[in-house]
């Protein structure tokens, strides 16, 4: 039989589940031996050619190359990252989330921002929500939402629809909840928040969702680690985009961090750049140095 095209959205043990490309027909396929031998294995998301073996199986051929991969969990073919955060319950640290952004810019997915559960903030909350969505939005389209109260709900569907995406963010700030409002249908099991401010994972595994309304969406345990490792000090300044298109610095190859005639310093202490994201460079700068330090000490 000729070979066909199906994404795959679900991954377990040597069978893969895909959804046809043309039909749109789910498929459990068993992967052929080679792929064992050869320590190869398709991640969600992963477009893979199979051959159908009349009985409503068949076998995974090969696997198709991959525009881009996230890491931590794998997924694969990504069109954009909806980072969710929060400022309450739990309240999520600007460090983070800009870290978060700096892994998604390295994989060179598209980003949108969501705060969500804006419906707890206070007053003086609103307002440092205004102020994040000011310097955010330059940078990021940013949307606030709240489940309970079905704020920013239909906007965000519209951000979904035929698209591949990705959730990210840590465990709590309501990705599952998000998804189970945009599609009722999912049904996916949420949890509360503890007393200490902690998500509870409902996610265990990775798997792709299909969306009623087009498009699908990975839906992936919350980050637990959001380490730097691959990243070189000289390439970090490519993944915050504020520092792009400013005018040159004194030396081409200024990290912004303590050269003299730097324009990227001279905008933040201006305001043009915000000086919190500035700050979280910085610090990522000084993490990467650590462990850089760390490997040639081990060489």
């Amino acid at each position: 039989m000729a070979r066909r095209i199906g994404r795959v959205v679900r991954f377990h043990s040597d069978q893969v589940t895909v959804v046809d490309v043309n039909d749109g027909r789910h498929i459990d396929l068993k992967l052929r031996g080679r792929f064992r031998k050869q320590g190869i294995r398709p991640i969600v998301g992963d477009l893979v050619e199979y051959t159908p073996d009349g009985y409503g199986s068949g076998l995974v051929e090969n696997i198709l190359h991959r525009k881009n991969e996230l890491k931590k969990p794998s997924v694969a073919n990504v069109d954009q990252v909806v980072v969710v955060t929060a400022l309450k319950n739990p309240r999520v640290s600007l460090a983070t989330l800009d870290r978060i952004t700096v892994l998604a810019e390295k994989a060179g997915v598209e980003i949108v921002l969501v705060f969500n559960k804006i419906d707890l903030l206070e007053r003086e909350e609103m307002t440092e929500l205004e102020e994040l969505e000011r310097v955010y939005s330059k940078i990021y389209p940013v949307y606030k939402t709240s489940v309970k109260k079905g704020w920013g709900i239909e906007k965000l569907r519209e951000v979904f629809s035929g698209k591949v995406s990705a959730m990210a963010g840590l465990s709590g700030v309501g990705k599952s909840s998000l998804l189970n409002a945009i599609n009722p249908g999912l049904q996916l099991r949420t949890g509360e928040v503890s007393k200490k401010g902690r998500g509870r994972h409902t996610t265990t595994f990775s798997q792709l969702l299909e969306l009623d309304f087009g498009g699908f969406v990975v839906d992936t345990p919350g980050f637990s680690s959001l380490e730097l490792k691959g990243i070189d000090i000289e390439e970090l300044k490519d993944y915050f985009p504020e520092f792009k298109n400013v005018p040159p610095c004194a030396f081409s190859d200024c990290i912004h961090v303590a050269e003299p005639g730097c324009s990227v310093k001279r905008l933040v202490e201006s305001g043009e750049i915000a000086e919190p994201r500035y700050k979280s460079y910085l610090a990522m700068i000084g993490e990467i140095e650590k462990i850089e330090r760390e490997e040639k000490r081990s060489w």
